[in-house]
């Protein structure tokens, strides 16, 4: 079932996806060699609250923190723990969620610890140019497969590869509704997109093969090959002509051209 949000509905995404923009924010003036992902995680979950909302994946399917931080070749899903310390030269995804006024936002973007090697910072400069390439897809009229293909398309000719087993999603009441929302695909094909879907585009790259494997905690998917992926995310509704992008870099860009 695809639920259509009407207009007021698209405005409480937006309040939910502004605060997990402004949460990504606050997560680019602490990220720096020596920081542990669970300090960072303590420190979102506190804004989140402060901000009159509950983290969106503590406790969903059982997920024990408020933010998914994957570093290195950790794709998405990544645990935070006291024992991962960031280090210089890392990348690091951060994947954030809040839940308020029922519904939820959720953006994820990845960030440079310290002074990144070159060929690393290409893969993750390609992997944000092709979301906005399947947002710019995301208008009433077209279909799923062109957003897949827009992103994959774009990645595949830099020489990296899309990630087959994680995919997009609708957003609303639930953190993930249908339809599913693939980095692949052909153009033309899979569910029409009408004024008023509410998706979640979240195109995951790799550096290396796309092939993955889950770690035994159940959550942490890695890399086969240990090269590292990149993620960035963005919630966004379908409009008649052109997406309306309901999450928000600006917070974590404003950090970052400051420093």
């Amino acid at each position: 079932m695809i639920f259509v949000k009407t207009g007021e509905e698209i405005e409480l995404l937006r309040e939910s996806n502004r605060l997990v923009g402004m949460t990504l924010g606050e997560m680019a003036k602490h990220i720096r060699p020596g920081i542990s992902t669970l300090e960072l995680d303590r420190i979102a979950e506190e804004f989140i609250r402060d901000h009159g909302a509950e983290p969106g994946f503590l406790g969903y399917g059982g997920f024990p923190n408020t933010l998914c931080i994957s570093v290195n070749d950790v794709v998405v899903h990544g645990i935070p723990s006291e024992k991962c310390v960031l280090q210089e030269g890392d990348i690091v995804s951060i994947d954030c969620g809040t839940l308020k006024n029922g519904f939820y936002g959720d953006s994820a973007y990845t960030f440079e610890v310290g002074e990144v090697d070159e060929e690393i910072r290409k893969l993750l400069r390609v992997t944000k140019e092709s979301l906005y390439k399947g947002i710019g897809k995301a208008v009433a009229g077209m279909r799923i497969g062109d957003i897949g293909h827009a992103v994959q398309s774009h990645c595949e000719a830099e020489g990296y590869s899309v990630v087959r087993e994680m995919v997009g999603h609708g957003v609303g009441h639930d953190l993930h509704e249908e339809p599913q929302v693939p980095n692949y695909g052909r153009q033309g094909q899979g569910v029409k997109l009408k004024e008023g879907m509410v998706i979640a585009i979240e195109p995951m790259i790799n550096l290396g093969k796309r092939h993955i494997y889950q770690e035994a905690d159940g959550w942490t998917i890695r890399t086969r090959d240990k090269k590292p992926a990149a993620h960035f995310e963005h919630t966004v509704a379908v409009g008649k002509n052109g997406a309306d992008i309901l999450s928000t870099f600006e917070y974590v860009e404003q950090v970052l051209h400051k420093s």
